[in-house]
């Protein structure tokens, strides 16, 4: 390199689930070892969003299919088309709750650790309806301009078309949502031990119903593999 430090870092490090590869871990090496005190990295914040999607058509096509291939029973497949969430486009009438910021990351502070994390969210069904997968996505952020103005771009189903598109993770349940009410959650992600460019993630969920009977409440875990 021809000079010991930089003013400025520009990369496009983004993968699918935002971490996906984990591209972000070498330009965070060469924020440390070359970026000047005070320097530009941009972009400089990401953040990470949930929601839950009302997708039974898509998900019978892709998971329940495997019941009766041609006559035949692949339904062995299905807990292996589960654990691979699905990158795809998705309509965004067809999101059923509040959005939810699962995390963001300053690129000028974070470590390559804490790429790894563990977040609550908390989100509320904004009709009746089925939810059948849990939709992300992030955005992205530069630094402010002369003017103060943020710029920012998104990969959420409200946004252009990106090649990013969205991430949906299919529930091994049916959530059945009743407007207003609450679905608390988390959502853990790690690179894979074996290939830290796969990220391991395991989603909980809580569906409270409105009735307020705990028999009703909906519950689950499964852990998804974005290879």
């Amino acid at each position: 390199m021809p000079y010991d430090k930089v003013d400025i870092i520009i990369s496009e490090w983004m993968g699918y689930f935002l971490l996906y590869e984990s591209m972000l871990d070498t330009v965070l090496v060469a924020r440390d070892r070359y970026l000047k005190k005070g320097g530009l990295i941009l972009p400089d914040k990401a953040s990470i969003h949930v929601a839950l999607l009302e997708d039974g058509a898509y998900k019978d096509e892709k998971i329940y299919h495997w019941e009766d291939v041609y006559g035949f029973d692949y339904s062995p497949f299905i807990d292996i088309a589960m654990v691979e969430p699905l990158v795809d486009m998705v309509d965004h009438k067809a999101v059923v709750s509040t959005s939810h910021k699962l995390i963001e990351f300053d690129l000028n502070t974070v470590t390559i650790e804490q790429l790894a994390f563990h977040r609550d969210f908390k989100l509320t069904a904004t009709r009746d309806d089925l939810a059948h997968a849990l939709v992300a996505w992030f955005d992205i952020e530069f630094p402010t301009d002369k003017d103060g103005q943020k710029i920012v771009f998104s990969t959420g189903p409200r946004a252009t078309y990106t090649h990013w598109k969205q991430t949906v993770f299919y529930l091994n349940q049916v959530l059945e949502l009743k407007k207003g009410e609450a679905i608390d959650g988390s959502l853990a992600c790690r690179p894979n031990e074996k290939n830290n460019r796969e990220l391991d993630i395991e989603i909980e969920w809580d569906h409270i119903a409105s009735s307020n009977n705990d028999s009703s409440s909906q519950k689950g875990k499964f852990n998804y593999f974005l290879r």
